[in-house]
């Protein structure tokens, strides 16, 4: 029997460097396991991480990110429970489903993405993670909120200062100075805008946000920026992530990148099985609010809880061969796997489930269809060494990839 003294520490190099197998032993061995480092108790199970999202018994709450969270984005939908949590989702969930998004934000991504595919068609060989996976989401939701974009590269600092913090385990002071540093400059930067915005509305997503009412009730200036700032870094980071993570899963497994490019009805699902494979989002953390028999052992009332989905997502006791990438894989549905009802845990479950979830698979599946085809017979640029990072976010430092290059068109004379 391995002991929890012999599997390696969430914290240290050899989890850094793969963290699968390390889930692997901790499904076995220490299903419940107490983490001096985070003050935390570390669940690696399905069945259990999921049953925390799902909260069913009210035992689960958020509270942590009062800690977690809040420092860095202030008060967030994510800390609220009950009432509360019901109506300022209310608020800000039509601009992510349905015909809002389709009619007002879909044209918004398409563009995006175009943009930046057209700047290296041509070339042949492009670095899709700094050429386009870390620029298009944060370009959309810029331009969704009607910021300017010629601030990219402050945005993009602020959310990659902002998930350092929210990573920072080991409680480097340099991270955490950083991620207070950034609270500060994106509060002065947008509070004027909402300002603006309260007085003359547009037709952009902030406008939107600042008037938005349910039931008499509005989101305050601060609820605003908070949500703001929580949706560059979660919608920023993740869709970045993720959408490296499905490019470098196809090119790993030809048959099935030629099944979707000859089938693009295939993306959804294509994108679940990576989201379920290699989750950007590693860990998310919950709080008890009492005594909880769980994983074999028991919870109790006041600690936090780390649920790791990179390890629940590979349980063999839910998933047949885990370890494998499986467009035709019989428990995930292509249709539901952006919905409360997905049977992968990457987007999380219950009232927590991901807002964005929707925003997030039509941004994946423009991109995917933009960038099939731009780029003919895609393959791995030759030398090219696939090193992923990262412990509460993960994802691959560079993807370079080469394909046969589109001439551009002669200009008429």
């Amino acid at each position: 029997m391995t002991s929890a003294h012999s599997i390696p520490d969430l914290l240290s190099p050899e989890f850094s460097a793969d963290p699968y197998p390390v889930y692997s032993l901790l499904r076995e061995h220490s299903p419940l396991l107490w983490h001096e480092p985070t003050s935390s108790y570390v669940l690696s199970r399905y069945e259990d991480v999921r049953r925390v999202f799902q909260d069913r018994e009210g035992a689960f709450s958020t509270d942590n990110y009062g800690w977690q969270l809040e420092p860095v984005h202030g008060r967030t939908i994510l800390q609220l429970d009950g009432r509360d949590h019901s109506t300022r989702r209310a608020l800000v969930a039509p601009a992510f489903r349905g015909r809002e998004l389709q009619e007002r934000f879909l044209p918004v991504i398409e563009r995006n993405s175009r943009t930046l595919v057209d700047a290296f068609r041509h070339e042949g060989r492009v670095d899709l993670v700094s050429q386009y996976a870390t620029r298009f989401p944060i370009n959309v939701i810029v331009d969704m909120l009607g910021l300017d974009q010629g601030d990219h590269d402050r945005f993009h600092d602020w959310y990659t200062a902002i998930i350092a913090f929210l990573g920072n385990l080991a409680q480097d002071p340099e991270v955490a100075a950083a991620g207070l540093r950034t609270r500060d400059e994106f509060e002065a930067y947008l509070l004027p805008v909402i300002a603006e915005r309260r007085e003359n509305p547009g037709d952009d997503l902030l406008s939107r946000l600042c008037q938005a009412e349910v039931d008499g009730t509005r989101m305050t200036d601060e609820e605003v920026k908070a949500f703001c700032s929580l949706l560059l870094a979660a919608g920023g980071e993740t869709t970045d992530k993720a959408l490296a993570g499905l490019f470098a899963n196809l090119i790993a497994h030809p048959e099935q990148l030629a099944a979707v490019r000859e089938d693009r009805s295939l993306v959804p699902r294509a994108f679940a099985e990576s989201l379920r494979l290699t989750p950007p989002v590693q860990m998310i953390m919950r709080q008890a609010g009492r005594d909880v028999e769980i994983g074999g052992g028991t919870v109790p009332a006041g600690a936090t809880v780390t649920c790791l989905i990179g390890a629940a997502n590979r349980d063999p006791a839910r998933f047949t061969e885990p370890d494998s990438f499986d467009l035709s894989r019989p428990e995930l549905d292509g249709a539901t796997s952006f919905s409360a009802a997905a049977e992968h845990l990457s987007f999380a479950l219950g009232r927590h489930f991901c807002v964005g979830a929707l925003l997030a698979e039509a941004e994946v599946r423009t991109a995917v269809n933009d960038l099939l085809d731009a780029m003919p017979n895609l393959r791995l640029a030759e030398g090219a060494e696939l090193v992923e990072q990262g412990l509460f976010t993960r994802g691959l430092r560079e993807l370079p990839l080469e394909f046969s290059p589109v001439p551009r068109p002669r200009a008429v004379p």
